[in-house]
């Protein structure tokens, strides 16, 4: 815990320095969150294709999801989607596409379990 993932287009792929945005993305968590540095684990994930509404090209999408464990106040999570969406605005630049941003917190299922090997 947190589990992130930022699912984006992959035409972003080159753009985005996928360790500094992690680096900055753990950050933020641990300051408005209060993780552990240790617990922040993110993953990327590419997506060959994109559509936005009936466009089938000049468009990139980026959404980022945390999941943390239950407790956090919804003005805590919402504190933290604000400052996901500033890390974007600071790392992802693209000319002569549309760019598509978003991001949620929320809490991950009463029922998450996880081991470390």
């Amino acid at each position: 815990m947190p589990q992130i993932t930022v699912d984006h287009s992959a035409v972003l792929t080159p753009v985005l320095d996928q360790a500094a945005f992690a680096k900055d993305l753990h950050t933020a968590v641990i300051e408005i969150a209060s993780a552990k540095p240790e617990a922040c684990k993110t993953q990327f994930r590419p997506s060959a294709f994109t559509a936005v509404g009936h466009d089938t090209e000049g468009h990139a999408v980026l959404h980022v999801a945390i999941g943390l464990l239950a407790g956090r106040t919804d003005e805590t999570k919402a504190r933290l989607t604000e400052a996901v969406l500033e890390v974007a605005r600071q790392h992802v630049r693209t000319e002569g596409i549309a760019l598509h941003v978003s991001a949620e917190t929320r809490d991950l299922d009463p029922s998450y379990r996880k081991f470390d090997a």
